[in-house]
């Protein structure tokens, strides 16, 4: 059985991928990054904004627009108002990354068995997964950057002479998807220290001719990148020379953080985070992998892209993803080296590390499913189908520790991928379930005054343009289906035509409305509250509460 896994590792990570995230896609909630673009992909298909993108109507030249495409086409096919229809492209995005990892590997010559284990470390790192739901468009670049370092690796390691030209073209057409994603985010921070060291480890060893082609489909790659950029630039170079000033002002000026910030990398791996340190200590490892010279290049690479990253005075968590990548790499070489090996360890540095990492995993496996089977069994709207799945998860964790103690460490790693992608469905259909009562009692705790959950409100009121007061959260743009134009722009009051509409208004300003209008009445309506937790919960945002005014002569 587990050979037929190895023979197919691409299908393998497609049912892994799509298994731990395609079923409840919708379970979480909408976050402020993914509402800003899920904006965009909607205007694109509403008001057919596809080269010059806008958010609620207004310029949005910050981003890219591939992603934006993607989404849109996929809201198209499956439903605009879809969460999961608009998720759906960055889950396939994670299968095309974790796809590539494995060819990948194979052509660093690792075996099918060593490839895969790569594969679904890539796929199961935690900022992968979370990176879905936080910012959709940075896999996008990514994974289109890893399909064209893919094949330019393939080209530049062939034979002498020997050439893939399909391959130099398809190079080209990643980099420039990956540039038309993120801009020249993932050329940074994963081709450059990709280029570097291959440089240090392969130069040698490739011939001259190549080095021609992959200049030229460089370039190929950003003229088809920036293409965009020079695009926006000559429709409207007002607009976007002012969007670019703020953006590379942030590079300095915003979230600055010191050069070390980024040294904690290896654990945005999440569970693999013992592994990923292990396999950064490079005197410890060099003589006991199969393959010193590919380690030594994707440690290389890995170092390479955080030092790169570490000079950019920016910093966010979040930017570390392209670093997972390599670093996938890197921790496949010592857990390939302990599926080589453990049964024949007895060296306790070595072998308590395993024990202790796997036996913890495993344990908190079992315990997270005795958790949601507790929680299944108090919720009464649950059903016996609802809760069997957490049976299942018990007993992955079960085996993940029984494979343990029999030194079975590749079928132990195996039960723990069955286990997470078992865990992650039955936590997100609980919480699914919870959220259709949630609402209800956010809804119950003010009772001081009306309080509504959804734009739905508004159908039982006289039909009248809706605006934004102080401007309108994305969150709230993207929940009420439509544009919600701002009536304060640059600090001037642009009036309406219309002589009766609803105003937002957010943070509770309330005091604005008879400030702006004096010689109009108002007259409060209702608290708009989209948070389906209350406070003081870290969950709770004020970004989703607006209280609603009717105004009129």
């Amino acid at each position: 059985m587990i050979e037929q896994l190895e023979k197919r590792p691409v299908l393998v990570i497609t049912f892994v991928v799509l298994g731990m995230l395609l079923p409840f896609l919708d379970a979480l909630e909408v976050t402020i990054m993914e509402a800003r673009n899920f904006i965009s992909a909607r205007e694109m298909l509403t008001d057919n904004n596809w080269l010059l993108t806008t958010m609620n109507g207004e310029p949005r030249y910050e981003k890219p627009p591939l992603p934006t495409w993607l989404t849109a086409l996929s809201g198209y096919v499956f439903g605009i108002k879809s969460v999961w229809a608009m998720r759906l492209p960055a889950v396939l995005m994670v299968v095309l990354l974790g796809s590539v990892v494995i060819t990948l590997s194979r052509k660093l010559t690792l075996s099918p068995r060593h490839s895969l284990l790569n594969g679904l470390i890539s796929v199961t790192s935690l900022y992968v997964v979370l990176i879905i739901f936080e910012a959709p468009w940075d896999i996008y670049a990514h994974a289109f950057m890893l399909s064209g370092i893919y094949c330019l690796f393939s080209n530049l390691r062939s034979p002498s002479g020997e050439s893939n030209t399909l391959k130099w073209v398809i190079a080209a057409l990643c980099i420039g998807a990956s540039i038309l994603s993120k801009g020249p985010v993932s050329l940074y921070a994963l081709f450059l220290p990709f280029v570097i060291a291959y440089l240090i480890e392969y130069r040698r060893e490739t011939s001259r001719k190549k080095w021609l082609p992959f200049i030229i489909t460089i370039c190929m790659g950003l003229v088809i990148g920036f293409s965009w950029y020079i695009y926006v630039r000559s429709a409207d170079p007002v607009t976007f020379a002012r969007i670019a000033e703020r953006e590379t002002g942030n590079w300095t000026s915003y979230n600055v953080r010191p050069f070390y910030y980024y040294w904690s990398f290896f654990v945005q791996s999440g569970l693999w985070t013992i592994p990923a340190f292990i396999s950064l200590l490079y005197p410890y490892l060099k003589t006991r992998v199969l393959h010193r010279k590919e380690y030594t290049f994707t440690l290389l690479w890995t170092l390479l892209a955080v030092v790169l990253l570490s000079v950019i005075p920016e910093k966010k968590s979040r930017y570390l993803m392209p670093v997972l990548i390599p670093l996938a790499f890197t921790i496949g070489f010592y857990i390939h080296y302990l599926v080589r090996s453990f049964s024949k360890l007895t060296d306790r540095r070595e072998t308590l590390p395993v024990y202790f990492n796997i036996g913890l995993i495993g344990t908190l496996i079992i315990l997270g499913g005795l958790a949601l089977l507790t929680l299944g069994w108090r919720l009464a709207y649950l059903s016996v189908l609802d809760i069997l799945p957490s049976v299942f998860v018990v007993l992955a964790g079960v085996c993940v520790i029984y494979f343990l103690v029999k030194k079975e460490l590749y079928k132990s790693l195996l039960s723990f991928v069955i286990a997470l992608v078992l865990l992650v469905n039955v936590g997100f259909n609980e919480r699914s379930q919870f959220k259709k009562y949630a609402h209800q009692s956010v809804k119950s705790s003010s009772l001081d005054k009306r309080v509504e959950t959804s734009f739905k409100a508004f159908e039982n009121l006289p039909v009248l343009p809706v605006y934004g007061l102080n401007g309108a959260t994305p969150e709230m743009v993207w929940a009420a289906g439509q544009k919600i134009p701002r009536l304060c722009k640059d600090d001037e009051l642009v009036m309406p035509g219309e002589d009766s509409f609803y105003t937002l208004v957010f943070f509770e300003d309330d005091w604005l409305v008879s400030e702006t209008f004096p010689d109009m009445q108002h007259k409060f309506m209702f608290t708009l509250e989209l948070n389906t937790a209350g406070q003081p919960s870290r969950n709770y945002t004020d970004r989703k509460v607006a209280s609603v005014y009717l105004v009129e002569q």
